[in-house]
Order: C-alpha cells, then sequence, then structure tokens
C-alpha cells in the first residue's frame, strides 16, 4: 500500500469520525483527574520515511512499504492534566531493495512490535472535547522475518524518540472517539548476507502513525 493511498484512508475516516460526532447526542462526561484509566483501540495506518546507503552487496537502499494495523492504548492520570500512556501495537512491512545494480530486489519481510510509553498533557480535562500532546520513547522489536532473496537479513531491536498529539471527543458518559498521530525516530542496524558477502547498514524507519478509534473511560 503507498504512502498517499494509507494516509487518504486515514484522514478519509477521521473527517467520518468527526461528522459522526456532530452528530450524536453528547452527554457530560466526568471530569478526568487523577486516578481515571481510559482504554482505546484504534485502527492505525502506519508510514515510515526510511532512508538507507548501501542495503546490498550491489548498492541500492531499503524501501518499507506502509500498513494497516489495529493498536490498543492504556492512559492513567497522575493529575487532572498529566497522564502516561501506553501503547501496544503489531505491523508488518514488506521490504524492498531499490535501485541495486540488479534492479529493484524483494528482501522479504518483517514484522514490527513497537510499544511506546509517551507522558501527555491533556488541556481541557473537562467537558466533552479533550486535545493532548505527548512526548516518550520507544523500543521496537523486529521478529519473523523473511529475508526474501538474501540468504539472511537481521534487524536490531531499538529505541527511539516519539512525540503525539491528538483528542478524544465524548459522545456518552464513558465513551468517546479518538484520533491520534504519533512520530517515532527509529533507527536499525540491519545486517543482509547475500552473495557470499556480509553487509551491514543503518536504516532509519522514523514512521509516522495515525489513529482513529474509540476510547473507553473507566
Amino acid at each position: 500500500m503507498s504512502v498517499s493511498k494509507c494516509t487518504k484512508i486515514v484522514l478519509a475516516m477521521g473527517i467520518s469520525a468527526l461528522v459522526t460526532a456532530g452528530v450524536l447526542p453528547v452527554n457530560t462526561y466526568a471530569d478526568d483527574g487523577a486516578g481515571t484509566f481510559i482504554m482505546r483501540a484504534r485502527l492505525l495506518g502506519v508510514v515510515p520515511e526510511d532512508s538507507s546507503t548501501n542495503i546490498t552487496v550491489i548498492g541500492g537502499n531499503a524501501e518499507v512499504d506502509s500498513n494497516l494495523s489495529l493498536d490498543l492504548d492504556f492512559t492513567y492520570f497522575i493529575t487532572n492534566n498529566i497522564a502516561a500512556e501506553l501503547t501496544l501495537a503489531l505491523t508488518r512491512h514488506d521490504v524492498d531493495a531499490m535501485n541495486t545494480a540488479a534492479g529493484n530486489l524483494n528482501l522479504g519481510d518483517v514484522y514490527l512490535l513497537p510499544p511506546t510509553l509517551t507522558m501527555q498533557y491533556h488541556f481541557i480535562p473537562g467537558g466533552t472535547f479533550h486535545p493532548y500532546i505527548g512526548a516518550g520513547v520507544n523500543y521496537t522489536i523486529f521478529f519473523d522475518g523473511d529475508s526474501g532473496v538474501a540468504a539472511d537479513l537481521d534487524y536490531d531491536n531499538s529505541f527511539g524518540l516519539a512525540i503525539q498529539a491528538g483528542f478524544d471527543m465524548e459522545f456518552d458518559e464513558n465513551w468517546a472517539l479518538n484520533f491520534d498521530v504519533k512520530k517515532i525516530w527509529l533507527n536499525t542496524d540491519v545486517t543482509v548476507r547475500a552473495l557470499g558477502t556480509t553487509v551491514e547498514t543503518e536504516v532509519d524507519i522514523d514512521p509516522w502513525l495515525f489513529g482513529i478509534g474509540v476510547a473507553y473511560r473507566f
């Protein structure tokens, strides 16, 4: 799935959600405060901004495709305005070596498990519209990869910084629509074994994560 197609799908869902939120009855949502717990489930669009050099023995650079997935997050309010969020997701991505001396090559696919922990600031604890921003850290685990035309392909797990912005739009006492955008700076060391030669390179994946879903407040 191309970056533009994936982005258009997620944005369309976001617009639809806002329209829906405008026509649904809105009840008073109890003020968030210390001890409040929120769980969210979202459809997630993952759009990498990848770059690399010399990914194979014949040159070229890596290209990681965009994908749709699901995520689940758990948010706990420490104060009325400050909360901690843990986001869990699982995504699969196809990897290609582009513009090599032998043309474009399929390097298989890989699964990413990228738990992300952020500290958030919520601007409007009460009311029906709850915008927030956040920043934190991500740890991405790569596993179950298919090496494609390479004899072997290994990705190192890695830490990265993350920022986010989003909002909850309530439509009854416990339920809300959620839209969330995250940017993760993710760099991994990749080892490619092909044609009897081993090449090590760095790949900057740096994905955008666009999420739309529902939130439930306990």
